[in-house]
């Protein structure tokens, strides 16, 4: 059900069992006669090394395939298989360990708490993980690999958009997840942060790791693998 838009023509296409496997998703929201089916059966597969780019208007689902796929929300039906785990049966703690081992999540809005330095923020997830050992030394590698050293030690509002993402970005990577799920990541960007950031998320997807990416950015379509469009909660 998934379609391609035509930008990477060409390329080679990814052969892999998949990263990600969703049957069947459906979520509505709303009750009765207001109920409305923001997902409707979508089928999805992303395999490792893969960047694939989610595009379509506003409401069309983009952001609600993200959550399921992420185990932010749950869908009505259908069913979610991310590395190896089905989530749909999982409980809220599965959930938890989920979101916590095996997804790293990236926000047009950044989302780094104000009290604490770049490192403390990049470092956060493995404490709450309860591996801030080995957390804190792979925070410094990825700071380090990003150039981040001097906005590491400084309070995100003293940054620029676009080395705050960069923290945000070595923030969803400081656990290693498999999938990393980028919803609208050079939104609150100018042209040069945002090509930083997109050549970033194109490192990213290499080797085990997967990255999903809900964008109207061209630019960002161009470096995808590949790019499925939804409308009305389906693949186009």
């Amino acid at each position: 059900m998934t379609g391609d838009l035509g930008a990477n023509a060409g390329r080679a296409p990814v052969v892999s069992a998949p990263l990600v496997s969703a049957r069947g998703l459906v979520k509505s929201y709303g009750s009765g006669r207001a109920a409305r089916r923001v997902l409707d059966e979508v089928d999805l597969d992303v395999a490792p090394g893969e960047l694939l780019a989610v595009v379509g208007r506003s409401g069309s689902g983009k952001s609600t395939l993200l959550h399921l796929l992420g185990g932010l929300d749950r869908a009505d039906a259908g069913s979610i298989t991310v590395n190896g785990v089905r989530i749909e049966s999982l409980s809220q703690a599965g959930l938890t360990e989920l979101r916590r081992h095996q997804v790293g999540f990236v926000f047009q809005s950044f989302h780094l708490l104000p009290e604490l330095s770049g490192f403390e923020n990049v470092i956060l997830p493995g404490r709450l993980a309860g591996d801030g050992t080995r957390a804190a030394a792979r925070a410094r590698s990825l700071i380090e690999s990003l150039e981040l050293g001097e906005a590491a030690a400084r309070l995100p509002d003293t940054l620029s958009g676009g080395e705050q993402q960069r923290l945000a970005i070595a923030r969803a990577l400081v656990n290693d997840p498999a999938l990393v799920l980028a919803d609208e990541p050079t939104g609150n960007l100018d042209a040069e942060s945002a090509a930083i950031v997109l050549g970033l998320l194109r490192r990213i997807a290499a080797g085990p790791r997967a990255v999903v990416l809900v964008t109207h950015d061209v630019e960002a379509t161009a470096l995808a693998d590949r790019v499925i469009e939804l409308r009305d909660g389906r693949p186009a």
